[in-house]
């Protein structure tokens, strides 16, 4: 931490807004640059309204003239790159966003900041870091027996989401090895926790348990993903920020692998404890298996022992634990919920799952 703010990209978003928190709190200054679409909620950095150290700007990555005026004005530290289109269903059905923000937007995130990069001198120069926040899902699918992901394993993305962060990823690399710039990427496992939007697994299933709506699980349920709180997650970027090598890829992980129908049957189990219903009993009778979707992956694991090694990282929720209070935040934030709740989620949730389902 230094007196000098760092600039993050999607910081409205859902795992972008748990680290912009995280950091403020811990008493750094952040310009946090969004373009305040679906993925984007202002209402998840309300707790920073007023605050001088989080200066919140609307705007659209792929505007290099944008990026490189916010690169002059406030002249940040590091740039902290979560902004990403990220859900494999929306890259499935409308892949054209995908390349435009995860290829296009990484790019020109990366241009400006070498431009800005070469201008430093001294110190400033030194400590400058660009960190690239991607996924475990560039490596593509792993055997049920197959050792997990480590950094060295090939990338092979097949769906629409991972193509586009593996180039993304590539890029990065490419412009470390051919311009120096001090570049670090992590690649995590699936999040969850405060504020993610309810289309993804686990909020989903806590939003229908609640509201005793059928809980649509895709194909057998047996695809298998290790999942991490979020904030374990932004804590390691944190992390990886003060004391990665530079030029060096790290993953993290949660260490907790489950499939999809396990993690839907432990909400259950948390959601029938903690918010009893007096009409449907046990809430795994609501669960109904949907078609799977196209170029599911079966298995994801990471193998995080590097940033453990190196950063002395590591997880400090168990999956029990961080379900626990995931569920319980979904609970106590029912505003949140209805608000992200907007006609646009209605119609995906429609398209995406009860026509599935009925097909």
């Amino acid at each position: 931490m230094n007196n000098k703010p760092i600039l993050i990209t999607g910081g409205a978003g859902f795992i972008g807004s748990n680290f912009v928190l995280q950091w403020v709190q811990a008493g750094g200054s952040i310009v946090n640059l969004d373009l305040y679409t679906y993925a984007g909620n202002l209402e998840n950095l309300l707790a920073l309204k007023g605050n001088p150290e989080h200066e919140l700007v609307h705007g659209d990555i792929c505007d290099g003239s944008l990026v490189a005026e916010l690169l002059r004005e406030y002249r940040p530290s590091a740039i902290l790159h979560f902004a990403a289109e990220s859900h494999v269903d929306r890259s499935i059905a409308s892949p054209d966003e995908f390349i435009r923000t995860n290829v296009q937007g990484t790019f020109t995130l990366l241009k400006q900041a070498r431009h800005y990069w070469s201008s430093l001198t001294g110190e400033e120069k030194e400590a400058f870091r660009f960190l690239h926040v991607s996924t475990d899902e560039v490596y593509g699918t792993l055997e049920p027996d197959a050792p997990p992901f480590s950094e060295t394993t090939p990338y092979a993305p097949n769906n629409l989401y991972a193509a586009s962060k593996a180039a993304s990823d590539h890029l990065v690399r490419a412009y470390f090895h051919t311009y120096k710039l001090p570049t670090l990427t992590t690649n995590c496992s699936n999040n969850y926790g405060p504020f993610q939007l309810p289309e993804k697994l686990i909020p989903l299933m806590i939003l229908n348990a609640l509201e005793e709506k059928p809980l649509p699980v895709y194909g057998d349920g047996g695809n298998i993903r290790d999942w991490l709180f979020v904030e374990d997650h932004c804590s390691a970027i944190a992390q990886v920020l003060a004391k990665g090598r530079i030029g060096e890829t790290y993953n993290i992980g949660g260490n907790n692998e489950r499939s999809n129908l396990q993690i839907v049957r432990m909400i259950c189990g948390l959601v029938d404890e903690l918010a009893p219903s007096k009409t449907i009993g046990d809430r795994s009778n609501l669960i109904r298996f949907v078609p799977d979707r196209p170029g599911h992956d079966r298995r994801y694991a990471m193998d995080a022992s590097k940033i453990m090694r190196e950063i002395g990282w590591r997880p400090s929720l168990t999956l029990e634990t961080g379900l626990r209070k995931t569920v319980e935040w979904y609970l106590e934030h029912t505003e949140w919920l209805e608000h992200v709740r907007t006609g646009a989620y209605r119609d995906w949730i429609h398209r995406n799952y009860e026509e599935r389902a009925a097909r």
